[in-house]
Formats: structure tokens, C-alpha cells, sequence
């Protein structure tokens, strides 16, 4: 095995084999310390495991993948593409350490004549050691090769809390699962370490002792409250945290913007001035769109390449586009600024076209004050038809930012890395292959209310998180991953590839596949 595993600890192991009277310790005993001489282990038995992987990885190979997700060995699927749930679990639970090791019968396995990759999951297993963490391993086949063990995600006990099921199970539903390092390159880096993935609901029960009420009134309230695990939907995961956050922070201090000019025509009567708003001559925005999907694109399931035009230039690792237009308005403040130049993004070459064609032109960043939006006019391409559709004034990504960062000094307005996250608009533009509130790229921008107020040199780029280097250059074929053994595809191609093509593809998958339903739309032949 080769995963690199935090410390684990449920108070699965205590609350949950413990709740059918094994054991007489309380819910969170975990916190407690261990005897010299703890109890054996206890055998657990009748375990499940609720877990849907990535939704919008099930959505993409069901969908533009145009493939199939087949269960089998025990494991079942929830109707109209829903998680998985892998049954029969065993395994045991140690007192002292109060440590969960469960495997469970089941496998999935996702298929895909049209891109080309077969991936099975198996022996899927939780393990934890305390009371605030876990994993979920897996065995994973791909182009007839298995990795035993791969560590896939992990998993924070903290804030959940045990509830019963039938015949005295101890279930936790809900437990947050983020990719894990290990699991980042078995997905070949197309998503990265720390990205949510869907929960996980945990259900197990002591092998001996029954239900039977072995200890009397013992357990009375014990497990109390439990109602709030109530419920267990289970599918969630999709609030993707992915990266950004790095705040901003412009702040220009309260410089009053619009000071000095008022001169003359001071036409008295006693009214209030009217708001003053100035034209911004100049400006640039700064966005990559989101990192994993520029890897996608140029890497080895994409297989393609990023253009840019009308002045739109590679700036860091995302794209600069100029010529920024518009009004901004000092008292409220608000913002509306326009931005030149266009990125297209081409992938899976068929013939002399591209299946995935899509691009952004005519940003904008609308402003008010009370919340702010990213903007833009937005083409692509039905994989199916081959169709254009051209959408207008799609409002892409909520912006986080607020009034204080909307100041002018010295006749500059500037946007820092303000963090950027899907809308629900933006979403069905995705073909929902991305959640609202998923994190995007940041937003940087900076305006001049003024033909003699000079922009800021430099720029903040326009990827969130570590952004390996040489992501996708303008024109060119991608080359992230180069030498890396899992950018190789075919039939010999690695699990890490084969997983990996799958999963960029899931997050990003609906980039060719845009929704219909959006304002103004208008189809191009």
C-alpha cells in the first residue's frame, strides 16, 4: 500500500460498534485515554458505505462521455445517477485506539467507448484511527492493470455526529471527502489535492451483542440528540472549495475619488449634488477561468489548445484582456467596465474541427456596490450537432467583493485577486458539470478614471492555487504533464491516466455541452 494516511479517528469506532451495548463507553471516547491494557478488538459486521465518488463525474460519463456506469459484487446505485452504495462490510474496531479498519463488497466501474477509457473500483475500504479523520481506499483497474489501495480521499469526523440505524447500527452521514495527494495523481492533476468530493455515510454495527438490549437500560439517552443525523441525503459533495481565497485586499483606504474637479458651474439652489460618475478610459481584467480546466483542454485528454484574440494576451498563468470601457460611479459605488479580446478553448481534435469549442469574449465586470459579477458573452459548440450557440450577458461568477474595494485613489480603481464562484447560470452554461458556488479562477482589474492616470504595472495573473507551471500557452498544443508517465494514453495507458482522463474530463466535462436555457440565445449554423 502506498497511502499516505492522516490520523483517523471516529468516534465511529466508539459511538458507532459500541451504541449496540458492546461496550459501555460513551459516544466520544475517543477523546479519552486509552486503558494499559485495552479490550480486544471487536468484529464488525453488516457495514455499508454511501458514496457517489464525484457527482459531476457520474454526470460526465453518463453524458458527454456517452457512457456507461455499471454496479456489480453487491454494490448498488441510487436512481437517476445517485451515489453508490457498497454493501456487506466487515472488519474490526480496536477499543483501545478506537480505530475503524471496514472493507466493503461492491464494485463500479465507468466506461467509455467514445473517449476511451474503462475504470473499475473495488474492495473499496474506511479506515480511521481517532476521532477526527478517516479514508476511503480503493483498488482501481484501468487497461487491465490494478493499483491495490489508492487512497482517494479523506475524510473530517469533526463536526459529524452519530446517529443509529436499524438493528443498533451507529450510521454517520454526510462525512466531507477531499481528494488526497495521492489520489491528485492518480486523477494525473487534473483535480487537485483538497478538492471536495461527493460525502460519505458510514454504517456499521458490532458482530456480536445484537441489539437485544444486552445491557440493560444502560444505554438510556446515551445517544441522545442524534436526530440531527437524521436524513442522510449522502450525495452532497459538489460545494467544490477549490483554492482561490486569497482575499484580495486592494483596500485603498478611504481616498475620496472624485475629490477636486467640481469646478464652476455650481448652478446653486439648495439640491444635493447628483452622484458623480466618471468614464473609465482605460483598464484590463485579469482572469484565468478555472485552472483545472486549462489542463483539461491542453493536457492528454483534451489534446488541444488555448487561442486568444482580439488583444487578449497570456498573462501569468491565465489571460489579460484590455481595453477596459465603462462608468464607474463614486457614491454608491458601482461599476460597469467592458473588457476587449476573446480566449477559445479547442479540444478532441475530429478531422480539421474541434468536438469541444468554447469561448469567452466581451467580460465585464458589473458592480454595485452590494455584490458584483463576472459577465460575458459566451460560444460553443453542441458535441452532438455540431451546432454554435452564441449566448449573451451570461453572468458567469459571483465576486466576492464589497463597496470598500471600490474606492478610487489617485483616479485608479483596482480589483485584487477578488475570489470568483459559479453562479447557478453560470452552472447550467457548464452543462452542469460544475455546481453553483464552485470555486473559479480570481479576478483581478484595474481601471483609470483619467487620460493622465497611469494602470499598475505588472498583474496578479489569473490562476487560483499553485498552478503548475506552463499551464496552456495561446495557440499551441498543451503541454502540462509533459514528462510525466501518466500524460501517455492508448491502450497501454497507466490507471493514473486512464483515471485521470476520466476526472478532468467530469469536472470540466460540460464545457462542450453548454445548457440551452440562457438568455439570449441565438444559434449559428
Amino acid at each position: 500500500m502506498t497511502a499516505t494516511r492522516r490520523r483517523l479517528a471516529i468516534a465511529v469506532a466508539s459511538a458507532a460498534v459500541l451504541g449496540t451495548g458492546a461496550l459501555a463507553l460513551p459516544a466520544m471516547a475517543a477523546d479519552a485515554d486509552a486503558p494499559a491494557a485495552g479490550p480486544a478488538a471487536i468484529d464488525l459486521t453488516d457495514g455499508t458505505l454511501k458514496w457517489g465518488v464525484k457527482e459531476s463525474f457520474r454526470k460526465y460519463v453518463t453524458g458527454m462521455a456517452a457512457g456507461e456506469i455499471t454496479v456489480a459484487d453487491g454494490a448498488e446505485q441510487a436512481a437517476d445517477n445517485g451515489p453508490f452504495t457498497f454493501t456487506g462490510g466487515t472488519g474490526s474496531y480496536d477499543p483501545a485506539t478506537h480505530a475503524v479498519d471496514s472493507a466493503f463488497k461492491g464494485s463500479v466501474r465507468f466506461t467509455s467507448k467514445l473517449h476511451g477509457f474503462d475504470i473499475k473500483l473495488a474492495d473499496v475500504k474506511l479506515k480511521t484511527e481517532n476521532a477526527t479523520a478517516g479514508a476511503i481506499t480503493a483498488d482501481i483497474t484501468a487497461a487491465g492493470k490494478t493499483s491495490d489501495d489508492v487512497a482517494l480521499a479523506d475524510l473530517d469526523l469533526s463536526g459529524v455526529k452519530p446517529g443509529q440505524g436499524e438493528g443498533g447500527a451507529m450510521t454517520f452521514a454526510d462525512i466531507p471527502a477531499k481528494l488526497t495527494a495521492e489520489g491528485a495523481k492518480a486523477f494525473n492533476d487534473m483535480y487537485k489535492e483538497g478538492e471536495t468530493l461527493d460525502a460519505a455515510t458510514l454504517s456499521v454495527k458490532a458482530a456480536s451483542g445484537g441489539s437485544g438490549g444486552a445491557t440493560g437500560g444502560s444505554t438510556g439517552g446515551a445517544t441522545g440528540g442524534s436526530s440531527g443525523a437524521g436524513g442522510s441525503t449522502g450525495s452532497g459533495g459538489t460545494d467544490a472549495t477549490g483554492g482561490s481565497g486569497s482575499g484580495g485586499g486592494s483596500g485603498s483606504g478611504g481616498s475620496d475619488a472624485g475629490g477636486g474637479s467640481g469646478s464652476g458651474s455650481g448652478s446653486g439652489g439648495g439640491e444635493a449634488p447628483a452622484p458623480v460618475e466618471g468614464a473609465i478610459v482605460d483598464g484590463r481584467l485579469d482572469w484565468g477561468v478555472k485552472e483545472s480546466f486549462r489542463k483539461y483542454v491542453t493536457g492528454p485528454v483534451g489534446g488541444g489548445k488555448v487561442e486568444l484574440g482580439d488583444g487578449a494576451t497570456k498573462q501569468g498563468e491565465g489571460y489579460r484582456f484590455p481595453d477596459g470601457k465603462g462608468e464607474f460611479e463614486t457614491e454608491t459605488p458601482g461599476l460597469d467596465a467592458r473588457f476587449g479580446g476573446t480566449v477559445r478553448f479547442l479540444a478532441h481534435k475530429e478531422g480539421d474541427s474541434y468536438a469541444l469549442d468554447l469561448k469567452f469574449s466581451d467580460l465585464r465586470v458589473e458592480a454595485d456596490g452590494q455584490s458584483a459579477a463576472l459577465v460575458a458573452d459566451v460560444s460553443s459548440k453542441d458535441r452532438e450537432s455540431g451546432k454554435v450557440t452564441n449566448s449573451s450577458d451570461i453572468e458567469v461568477a459571483d465576486l466576492s467583493t464589497d463597496a470598500g474595494k471600490l474606492t478610487a485613489k489617485d483616479d485608479i480603481v483596482e480589483l485584487k485577486s477578488v475570489p470568483a464562484k459559479l453562479t447557478a447560470e453560470g452552472a447550467k452554461a457548464f452543462g452542469g458539470f460544475y455546481q453553483e458556488g464552485d470555486a473559479l479562477d480570481p479576478v483581478s482589474a484595474a481601471l483609470s478614471l483619467s487620460e493622465d492616470a497611469e494602470l499598475p504595472g505588472g498583474g496578479s495573473g489569473g490562476s487560483e492555487g499553485s498552478g503548475s507551471g506552463g499551464a496552456d500557452s495561446a495557440g499551441g498544443a498543451g503541454t502540462v504533464g509533459g514528462s510525466d508517465p501518466l500524460a501517455s494514453t492508448g491502450s497501454g495507458t497507466p490507471v493514473g491516466a486512464l483515471l485521470g482522463a476520466g476526472a478532468a474530463a467530469a469536472a470540466i466535462g460540460g464545457a462542450a455541452v453548454f445548457a440551452a436555457s440562457r438568455r439570449r440565445n441565438r444559434a449559428e449554423g
